[in-house]
């Protein structure tokens, strides 16, 4: 890292680098965290010099971000399909497989992102790795039971060959996270995700899951802050 540069200067790098995919017009998908916090306040002055979007949050802490600095969002069910949609990742894998839902908006990222016709995710270097799993996995589950379905989603974990697979319920039992849809999350400490893909399968598969943070053949791009600039990481081509 440069004399004086942060991981926040990284994030804010990337969510710059981001501002050239955003055009005239756009139905915008806005992300959350951190480093998604940083495109929302880079976004604003282009908005409040003429720069006309039409925007949807991922959640309330961003819709309130978002409208606190004048950018105006709108309801998904109003708007129904986006252009794009701007998001940060916990980790960002081969092929641009993703572990997204450390800020516990995974459920609506996900339903945000699939209503667009692209993806665009900002990260720090730090979050590029080899394999998916060193970033605990969140699972969405509903409260109805929730013990049993963490039993179940260590299982799957186990079955589809994770480092590890410890269990813990954000929050803790006396004073759960809840969601913005009030579900918990549980986060899954794997190590090593060696098969996204059948893992996820496994999961969406377990009753009391309502969906996990495993995004995949979702992004088109990864804008990646470093100390020499922002590296621009692409899904192979087939």
């Amino acid at each position: 890292m440069t004399k004086n540069q942060t991981i926040d200067d990284q994030k804010r790098a990337a969510a710059e680098a981001a501002l050239e995919y955003v055009k005239p017009g756009m139905r915008l998908g806005l992300g959350t965290g951190s480093t998604a916090e940083h495109f929302v306040r880079v976004l604003a002055p282009r908005v409040k010099a003429g720069l006309k979007l039409t925007t949807v949050a991922t959640s309330e802490r961003t819709a309130a971000l978002a409208r606190e600095l004048g950018i105006t969002v709108a309801d998904l069910d109003t708007v129904r399909h986006l252009d794009l949609t701007v998001d940060g990742a916990d980790e960002v894998g081969p092929g641009l497989a993703l572990i997204k839902g450390g800020g516990g908006a995974l459920l609506r990222e996900k339903i945000v992102a699939a209503a667009s016709d692209r993806m665009v995710v900002i990260a720090d270097e730090a979050k590029v790795v080899d394999t998916l799993g060193r970033f605990p996995l969140p699972v969405e589950v509903v409260p109805f039971a929730h013990v049993v379905t963490m039993e179940r989603i260590a299982e799957a974990a186990a079955r589809c060959g994770c480092g590890q697979n410890l269990m813990r319920l954000r929050g803790g039992e006396a004073h759960p996270f809840k969601t913005d849809s009030g579900n918990y999350i549980a986060d899954c400490s794997a190590d090593a995700i060696p098969d996204p893909e059948r893992l996820a399968r496994m999961l969406e598969a377990i009753p009391g899951v309502v969906d996990h943070g495993l995004f995949l053949s979702m992004a088109i791009a990864a804008l990646i802050g470093t100390p020499g600039g922002v590296r621009v990481i692409e899904p192979p081509r087939h």
